[in-house]
């Protein structure tokens, strides 16, 4: 028998063959920013490079060093250099398909970090596996930019598996669904009408502000933000601001939840009877003004009418002809009607004396 025979006699002793997709653990020898030297206990060492690594840009030196332990997977044992080459890349995507696969069954929960920001969604990757979320799927509310997600772990389930065609779909928008039922349900059995609870300004409108309460959103519509008379909630309220509240009403069937701030407590009709008798003299400003009177806030909540016929002892054909919004008036209380919430006044009753006619000065 030859010397170079009984040397490969005792390199097939010593080393175990390998073969095409054979799944084998080397330990890392050298390392350099493109590719990897591993000793995977065969004939030759295995090649690693930067592409068979990771779909990522990246330095190899900062991600694997010298004496690590690596399980690659072979995927030609001559490249016509006499090398062996790895890929790390596609067992660890093999093994997340396989996690996958898993998930899809069992329709399990599975938390992840957003990779990639997309035009139509966002990719995570699970063990080396990639997982698409279209925008759609993202969340249960429309969101223009989804960049906030870049980087953050985030919760979704796997609701389509098919790795042939490369496509592995996951869904977040079902589980917040599923959530928000669940802490409506919750708030629901909770609340009662007439409870002042504390809620976040969610969104608000020129008709109202919707404020989430923890599981479902309640209106707080323009009428009810105050005992007094709000022009523009926009002016009032912010998005993202603590406010507190009252349940006014609650529909389950609809889901609707219906908010006020006149708390009773602030009531302003509560003492009116009492600062508004018939007869007090009063400062108050002119709010508004129709043909036939003027109505004249005397505190917010309390308006009191300024009838047209007691603007003067003078005719006055239109309010507007002799006031103006936001003007301040004196005028005497003449009615008062705490049960439906009216107050008259008079200015003409503050006058000393009526004028004379023409006929009474001759």
């Amino acid at each position: 028998m030859s010397e170079d025979n009984t040397f490969e006699q005792m390199l097939n002793e010593t080393f175990k063959p390998i073969h095409v997709g054979e799944v084998v653990e080397g330990e890392v020898i050298d390392v350099k920013p493109d590719e990897a030297i591993l000793n995977i206990n065969g004939k030759s060492d295995g090649i690693l490079t930067r592409n068979e690594y990771s779909n990522e840009p990246c330095d190899l030196t900062e991600k694997i060093h010298v004496g690590d332990k690596m399980e690659v997977k072979i995927m030609k044992v001559n490249d016509g250099e006499g090398q062996t080459v790895l890929t790390y890349k596609r067992l660890a995507a093999e093994k997340g398909n396989k996690r996958l696969e898993e998930a899809f069954n069992n329709h399990e929960v599975l938390k992840a970090p957003v990779v990639q920001v997309l035009s139509g969604g966002l990719s995570v990757v699970v063990e080396g596996a990639r997982v698409f979320i279209p925008a759609s799927l993202v969340s249960d509310t429309y969101e223009k930019n989804l960049d906030k997600y870049k980087d953050q772990e985030i919760e979704f389930v796997v609701t389509e598996f098919n790795p042939r065609r490369r496509r592995i779909i996951g869904d977040r928008k079902q589980l917040l669904v599923e959530r928000k039922k669940e802490l409506q349900k919750e708030l629901f059995e909770r609340i009662h009408v007439g409870d002042r609870v504390e809620g976040v300004v969610k969104n608000v409108t020129d008709f109202g502000a919707f404020i989430d309460l923890g599981g479902a959103d309640g209106l707080l519509h323009i009428s009810e933000m105050s005992w007094g008379h709000v022009e523009n909630p926009k002016k009032v309220f912010k998005v993202g601001e603590k406010v507190e509240v009252m349940i006014k009403n609650i529909n389950s069937e609809s889901g609707k939840i219906a908010l006020t701030r006149k708390f009773p407590d602030a009531n302003p009709w509560n003492d009116a009877s009492e600062k508004y008798a018939v007869g007090t003299v009063i400062t108050g400003k002119v709010a508004r003004m129709t043909d036939f009177g003027a109505f004249v806030e005397l505190e917010p909540g309390v308006d009191a009418l300024l009838h047209v016929s007691q603007i003067s002892h003078e005719h006055v054909d239109k309010p507007s002809d002799v006031l103006k919004v936001g003007q301040e008036i004196e005028a005497k209380i003449v009615d008062f009607n705490g049960e439906d919430h009216k107050i008259s006044l008079s200015m003409k009753a503050l006058e000393t004396s009526a004028p004379k006619s023409d006929a009474e000065e001759e």
